[in-house]
């Protein structure tokens, strides 16, 4: 193997570089830009960024509706800078914490035609890094001239496809016996994604026949129900209810994706809390905050399981997508299994959303 990074490590070494406040330098074909994440942007950077050429914010087109701006394409916005935009305009530009302190934040001018992929790549970065998913955006002759220049990361995204955006492969790293409290025969199994990212854990309860549908669930890590016992989901009571379902059954298997806030990280899901405190839903506050609905990738529960030797599950949960996204990733849910536990006043009205807006079964 060559000494030199692939471009899934130098997509990586780039999340890094934009969650400490360092530019990149993207290309694609014959175009390149000097990238940097809006959340982490200092005066400083702005500055020396904007000597290099004329820059625009890019947004996702979500971010736009709520901002009142025309994206013009279904993957980004670019908005062109004022003269005068410094970085307090980013900051209310991307992050809608003051939006209904300050409602009008333009008229705001975007960018119509043109290269529009090393926009939508930033975006993709960013959110990737858990960041707001917002980035300053300058266009450069040369991007690996740039990039040398200034020490900075160079990716070239030519030919690259959405897998770049992806984990990668899996591998387990470990493994170890846990006995619980809902089975003394627990066996907690690390997996660690090819590109260096968060690691994803397997419990195994039992001795489970692989040769059966095993009991299962996907669980996404959800720091506030799951450790703080937070009122406001009702993540902490699914996960202790399948793991005792699986305890009472003699053998199942709970998969712990470390995908908080259905993807978007914790710090964003703070954000979108918020949010939520100020009326709006967990639906609205997310496309208010520049994401999708959910933006998980169930992939890695299916490379999990198969690398687990399991097959078809009895899949515990409310969410038929889920259903779906593991039967078009090779794994058969002959049985969903509802899990329908843990409501109460603080979140009658989250469940609700997730009903009317998301699918689930409640």
């Amino acid at each position: 193997m060559p000494l030199n990074p692939d471009k899934m490590e130098l997509a990586a070494r780039a999340r890094a570089d934009l969650r400490v406040g360092l530019p990149v330098v993207l290309g694609i074909g014959g175009a390149a830009a000097l990238v940097a994440a809006a959340e982490t942007l200092s005066a400083e950077r702005l500055a020396a960024m904007r000597v290099v050429g004329s820059a625009v914010l890019a947004i996702t087109p979500r971010r736009a509706e709520t901002l009142k701006a025309r994206a013009y394409s279904d993957t980004v916005a670019r908005v062109f800078l004022p003269d005068d935009a410094g970085v307090a305009w980013v900051e209310g530009v991307a992050d809608p914490a003051d939006d209904l302190m300050m409602p009008l934040k333009g008229p705001l001018a975007t960018q119509r035609g043109g290269e529009e992929g090393i926009a939508h790549a930033a975006i993709r970065l960013a959110k990737s890094a858990h960041l707001l998913p917002a980035a300053l955006v300058v266009p450069v002759d040369d991007g690996p001239a740039t990039a040398a220049a200034h020490g900075l990361t160079w990716l070239d995204l030519t030919g690259v496809d959405e897998t770049l955006w992806q984990s990668g492969t899996l591998t387990e790293v470990s493994a170890a016996r846990v006995p619980m409290a809902v089975s003394r025969a627990g066996r907690l199994h690390v997996f660690r994604p090819g590109d260096g990212g968060e690691e994803h854990y397997a419990v195994e309860i039992g001795r489970p026949d692989r040769s059966r549908p095993v009991l299962a669930r996907l669980h996404s890590a959800c720091f506030t129900g799951d450790v703080l016992g937070s009122l406001k989901c009702d993540c902490g009571p699914q996960l202790h209810a399948a793991l005792e379902a699986m305890g009472e059954a003699g053998a199942g298997v709970l998969l712990y994706l470390n995908q908080e806030g259905r993807g978007i990280g914790l710090a964003n899901k703070m954000r979108a809390y918020s949010l939520q405190d100020q009326g709006f839903d967990t639906v609205e506050a997310n496309h208010r905050l520049g994401f999708e609905d959910d933006e998980r990738d169930f992939r890695i529960g299916a490379q999990i399981l198969a690398a687990l030797g399991f097959h078809a599950v009895r899949l515990m949960t409310n969410n038929p997508k889920k259903v779906a996204m593991m039967q078009a990733h090779g794994i058969e849910v002959p049985e969903r299994v509802p899990l329908k536990v843990g409501e109460s006043d603080d979140n009658r009205a989250y469940l609700a959303t997730k009903a009317a807006k998301s699918g689930h079964l409640l």
